[in-house]
């Protein structure tokens, strides 16, 4: 073939894939039945009254639910769905599933593919084998999944076929909500409601219903799946349960922002692509402080969907990682003494007049929309400062807490310079005249443009922090559910402007301005304790904080017991979030988590240290004592040091033996205090002897191999 030929054919084939090539606009979303797709396959009476159900709430007519299902079936085989399915989120923090195929025999030897409005709207999965934390006995197993249709249903496909997957919330018999999107749901309502009350108040104008926007970043590891599967722990916990620190890791913060490696680059382009197609608006990605960490985040969405979006985005990135040969590790702590993963729930409300009313605008001092809403979150985190931290407790999360950049478990307010300089005047009394300004960044080369500078800078010692026109709750664990935190952070913020309402309600119009002054004085005269501004790791906060009244809550068992105070129950009550009894379900629930979680941690601690770890450690002593006699017996020089070696082998063996023992011990009584005590016991002695051991007879990949070689 001539050259000219051959780069025909090159070109040729160049066109063909080009012309193959898909930009984003064109293939977003394209797996999700959206309004846009809807719009082909209803007829307008029932695009109509679906959409107005979806952006304005209400129940959904059931007058269209059988033309809704079968438009639903015949998109989803059109897209090679066989099956659907109600995907829901029960309470152990994940979701479920259950697969029906749309397949009826026509009583001729074949078949019809149906759907029906009643298999759309409500499902029955059997409830006995979740956790309902009392609210449903396991003999009675009855409970359903309802059609929540303000998240949009989705394909999910499969090696050689695709279901139908359906967003829904879970109750039991009675109405019990057994999962975490029904409380959700109904905290947005509620704050919804006062939201609109306060607009009303204001003489703010409605457009639109109005809602609570979320958008929640995703720390994550990466290791190879080959380490991963030498590794029980990690398979079985999620963690490495042993393991000694490299003697390099995130120190020189080489890893922060780096150029991200081609096998990272390919996982990230395939998550970035997956995700698209099911309509998630994730933007951005990069590598995070440890070696072997990353984050991806999305762009704000109202806050329902937004919850749906993050969890399929976990459960993606576990697929994505394996086509790649890598698994990837959503545990807070998965590297002890590395920085560990969080997932920052970014928070806002947008009004009924279509603005986000965390916004400051140019001049915050005179927002009064804003300063209102920016005094409800003060009173609300202060006020509920231990339902917060309860929201983001887990046997996980304890681990990273307080730890290589994590917020300690003191739940404080980080606001900035500009915003503390407007509070204090309010504090003073009367409106605030003033507003500092941000400025700008002069570089210092000519020909480099001036950078205009943000009014406060970002904490990231803050748990939670306001980084602009949104609040950043950056304590949540990242394989947490983000449904909890964000049903405390409604349900307290609803709290908080109910009050607030109460008051300017009273008032005649010409008052409203004063009273609305007087209100907010005394929110920031009774809250400003939650306000601090600065290093959240040190110890002089930890002891400024306890000064100031404000609970430290180090460990699960504590953070939980905030669950049972009155207040909370009467605050969930009055606000139809969770009966009483629904609140002392999810404690019961997680309570029991917790304990089990440390158990077979604890058991599997035992197992590997007496498995795996102490033969290689004997058998290790036993080849070095016989090196270290015939050596003597021949050169007739004594091995001090390596008799120094053995002795020390010997002594970490014998104590990693007793610590097993003791942990072992500790399981058959009921204190997880003096479970985690013998666990950290055990691990120390197993960590020090994997700096003895040689390598090549540790049966452990180490942290140096599974964060650094990817």
């Amino acid at each position: 073939m001539s050259l000219t030929s051959r780069i025909k054919g090159l070109e040729g084939d160049a066109m063909t894939e080009f012309s193959n090539f898909q930009t984003i606009p064109e293939y977003y979303g394209e797996n999700v039945f959206s309004l846009k797709t809807m719009r082909n396959y209803l007829s307008d009476k029932a695009f109509s009254s679906l959409s107005k159900t979806i952006t304005d709430g209400g129940k959904v007519d059931p007058k269209i639910a059988d033309e809704v299902a079968d438009a639903m079936k015949t998109w989803a085989v059109s897209k090679g769905a066989t099956h659907y399915t109600h995907w829901f989120q029960p309470l152990t923090g994940s979701t479920a599933e259950k697969h029906d195929s749309f397949i009826t025999p026509d009583g001729e030897g074949s078949c019809l593919l149906k759907f029906s409005g009643e298999e759309l709207i409500q499902g029955e999965p059997d409830a006995s084998s979740f956790p309902s934390g009392g609210l449903r006995p396991t003999f009675e197993a009855r409970g359903y999944t309802g059609w929540d249709p303000t998240s949009p249903a989705f394909i999910k496909e499969g090696p050689q076929g695709a279901t139908l997957c359906i967003p829904t919330y879970f109750v039991g018999w009675h109405g019990e909500a057994l999962d975490k999107k029904t409380p959700l749901l109904r905290s947005m309502k509620a704050l919804t409601s006062q939201v609109e009350r306060l607009a009303k108040i204001l003489g703010i104008k409605s457009k639109q219903r109005a809602y609570a926007t979320l958008g929640g970043e995703q720390e994550y590891f990466l290791i190879d799946r080959d380490f991963y599967y030498q590794r029980i722990d990690l398979v079985q916990t999620g963690r490495t349960l042993f393991g000694k620190e490299p003697a390099k890791h995130q120190q020189m913060a080489d890893h922060y922002f780096g150029a991200i490696k081609d096998r990272v680059i390919e996982f990230m382009e395939d998550l970035d692509r997956e995700m698209w197609r099911l309509g998630a608006p994730i933007k951005t990605r990069h590598n995070e402080v440890a070696p072997g960490q990353y984050e991806v985040a999305p762009i704000f969405e109202n806050q329902n969907l937004a919850v749906d979006h993050n969890l399929l985005t976990m459960e993606v990135m576990q697929k994505v990682a394996q086509k790649h040969g890598l698994a990837c590790l959503l545990h807070e702590k998965p590297f002890h003494g590395v920085n560990g993963s969080g997932k920052h729930n970014n928070w806002s409300v947008t009004g009924p007049d279509g603005k986000n009313w965390l916004s400051p605008g140019d001049n915050p001092h005179e927002n009064e929309r804003f300063l209102i809403m920016l005094c409800a979150v003060i009173k609300a985190v202060d006020t509920h400062a231990g339902l917060l931290r309860a929201a983001i407790a887990s046997a996980g999360n304890d681990h990273r807490l307080g730890s290589h950049e994590a917020p300690p478990a003191i739940i404080s307010v980080y606001l900035g310079e500009q915003l503390t300089d407007i509070i204090e005047q309010i504090e003073k009394g009367g409106k605030a005249k003033s507003t500092k300004a941000g400025g700008v960044l002069e570089v210092g080369v000519d020909s480099l443009p001036s950078l205009p500078r943000h009014a406060s800078d970002r904490n990231r010692t803050s748990p939670f922090a306001f980084t602009g026109a949104k609040f950043e709750f950056r304590a949540v664990g990242s394989n947490q559910s983000l449904s909890g935190p964000n049903i405390i952070l409604n349900a307290a913020v609803t709290q908080a402007l109910d009050e607030i309402c109460t008051k300017l309600e009273k008032v005649s119009k010409k008052d409203l301005n004063k009273t609305v002054q007087k209100t907010l004085q005394k929110i920031i005269q009774d809250h400003k304790r939650v306000i601090f501004n600065g290093d959240n790791y040190t110890q002089e906060w930890v002891k400024e904080a306890k000064k100031r009244g404000l609970p430290n809550l180090k460990t699960t068992p504590e953070a939980l017991k905030a669950t049972q105070d009155p207040a909370a129950a009467k605050m969930f009550e009055k606000y139809g979030i969770l009966s009483q009894k629904e609140l002392q379900s999810r404690n019961e629930i997680y309570v029991e988590t917790y304990d089990t979680i440390i158990g077979y941690e604890g058991a599997l601690m035992v197992d590997m240290a007496r498995t795996l770890i102490l033969p290689a450690a004997l058998e290790y002593s036993e080849g070095l004592a016989e090196t270290i006699r015939s050596v003597e017996s021949v050169s007739k020089t004594k091995m001090t040091s390596s008799r120094t070696l053995l002795k020390d082998v010997a002594k970490y063996t014998e104590e990693a033996i007793e610590g097993a023992n003791k942990l072992e011990t500790a399981l058959k009584g009921s204190s997880t205090v003096k479970m985690r005590a013998a666990m950290a016991e055990l691990r120390e002695a197993v960590d020090t002897l994997e700096g003895l051991v040689p390598a090549e007879s540790w049966p452990l990949p180490s942290y140096a191999e599974m964060l650094f070689i990817s």
